[in-house]
Formats: structure tokens, sequence, C-alpha cells
């Protein structure tokens, strides 16, 4: 694949994910007879490359797998996904990173991450994939990968006056040498509440957050589910958009695919408030539509 301009560059993680389903999640102790469980290919980072890619905007992935057969799946899904690839590394005495993702009967989940092979990302990867950083490019991040990765991405990117976004998830303390890096901060209503202090239980919620975060961010999306999402800027632009309302069928994905859509918007060189629109269609789509598996159900 050649590189053009726009694209997105995402440097992140890849997790081969076991989904199971059930009644209800869980609680300390319990066991849970579920119905059926099956594979797919995720990680924020390789779905939100994926995202990105089916807008038709060329989408490169940054990452690392284990010579295993998660690995294996994941680069596959990648090709097949039409995300270039060439810098996805396979790396030696650690696994692929994985994830075991639980759905109750409402179709919310809750996830517990094996990071394996996603924490060798550093700078040697970023050097290696020098070629597709460009002016025009778009470089979206998460934090299922080290900082110091993240950093050495973001500092590459802006240094051939790219724009860097930051999918703040699972939220983290952020580094003062990342923070002044990034042009957009995406968090969802938990992320914007652990990172802003600020309570996020409606869309006015969340714009609150998102103002209060932009005071260290140029720009910053908070996203609130059914509410719809809302963003602030560093110069006092503060708008939300409320949600597609859509018959719910599962909620796994939908910050990915709205972060993936976003980016490519971005990278195609539209306005925040367009981008965000497209993007917050597209994961209304997504959470509405039955998801396809990489797998057999079992």
């Amino acid at each position: 694949m050649t590189t053009a301009s726009p694209s997105v560059v995402v440097l992140g993680s890849l997790h081969y994910d076991i989904m199971v389903h059930g009644p209800a999640r869980p609680r300390k102790g319990e066991t849970v007879t579920g119905s059926n469980w099956h594979p797919k290919c995720g990680g924020k980072g390789g779905n939100q490359a994926v995202s990105a890619a089916k807008t038709g905007v060329p989408s490169h992935m940054i990452g690392a797998v284990a010579d295993d057969d998660f690995g294996r799946a994941l680069t596959d899904n990648l090709a097949r996904r039409n995300v270039d690839h060439r810098f996805v590394k396979t790396v030696a005495g650690i696994g692929s990173g994985m994830s075991v993702a639980i759905f109750d009967g409402e179709g919310d989940y809750g996830a517990v991450i094996v990071s394996g092979s996603n924490l060798m990302l550093g700078q040697p990867d970023v050097d290696a994939a020098r070629e597709v950083f460009t002016a025009g490019g778009v470089l979206v991040l998460q934090n299922e990968v080290p900082d110091h990765a993240n950093v050495a991405a973001a500092r590459a990117m802006k240094g051939v006056g790219g724009q860097v976004v930051l999918n703040a998830a699972p939220a983290r303390p952020l580094s003062d040498d990342l923070a002044k890096l990034v042009d957009v901060v995406v968090v969802n209503a938990i992320e914007a509440e652990q990172l802003a202090q600020v309570p996020v239980g409606s869309l006015a919620g969340a714009l609150k957050a998102a103002t209060r975060l932009a005071e260290r961010f140029s720009v910053v999306v908070v996203t609130a589910g059914g509410e719809g999402v809302a963003c602030a800027t560093r110069e006092g632009e503060a708008f939300s958009i409320e949600a597609v309302k859509v018959e719910l069928v599962s909620t796994h994905g939908a910050g990915d695919e709205f972060t993936g859509v976003l980016a490519a918007e971005l990278a195609r060189g539209c306005g925040i408030r367009s981008a965000l629109d497209s993007a917050n269609r597209a994961a209304a789509v997504l959470v509405s539509t039955p998801q396809q598996r990489d797998g057999r159900q079992m």
C-alpha cells in the first residue's frame, strides 16, 4: 500500500477478543450461565484503524503481536479490512494481547484485557514507520500501549505538521509530554469524570466536563453514550450533538468506531463539528447493527 494524503495512522493496541454472552454480568463470587461465545479481532488501536479504513481514507497500523494463533488472526483481519499492517511487528517471549468481554441481556458489557505484546511498542517502531507520517495525516493514539510509545509517535506526527487525536482510554494520568502534543482528546463519560472530576450523567454534564478539560487541551470531545456527544475548545467554543435514536443491539466498539471515523473526517480536512456529526452517526449505525463475527458462534 502506498502512503497518500489524507491518511490516518494508528499506533495502538491489538487484542484478540473472546465475547461471552449471558443474562447478566457476574457479581463478585458469582457464576453466571452464558448462552454463547465467539472470537473477535479487536483492541482499541485495531478497531480504530479498521473504522478509519471503512470510510475510504488510507489507514496504517503500527502495533505488535506475538508469533501465535491470536497474532496471526489479528494481522489477517487487518489485511482483510484494508488496513496497511506492514508496521505491525511480531515479538518473541510474550503472548499477543487479548481480552474477555462479558455482555448482559441489555447489550452492555464489561471487559478484562491482557496487554501482552502491546507493551513492547516504543521509539524503534515509530522510526520504522516514518514513511506513513505525513503533513496531511492524523495520528490516533489510545492508553492501551506505553505512554513513551505514544509520545514518540505524537512527536513524529507533529514534526511533519499532522494532527494528533488521543482516545484517552482506559483512563490514566497523562504525561505533560504527551498532553502538549495532542490536538484532540476523546473520552467517554466515565473517563471524563475521572480526568475532569465532573459528574457526567447527562449531555449538559458532558459539556461541562469538556469545557473544564479544554483548559488543558486544544479540543476536547466527551461521548455520553445514548445522550450524544459534547465538544469544547481552548478558544471558548462549546457545543453538543444529540445521539441518533436507534434500537440498541450492542455498545461494544462504539467508541472505537466513533474515534476512527472522527480521525478519518479530520484527515479529509473537515472541521470538528462536521467530523463529530459523521462520527456520531457512524457510532449509531454500529450499535444498532448485529456485528459481524470473526469466527463461528460457540
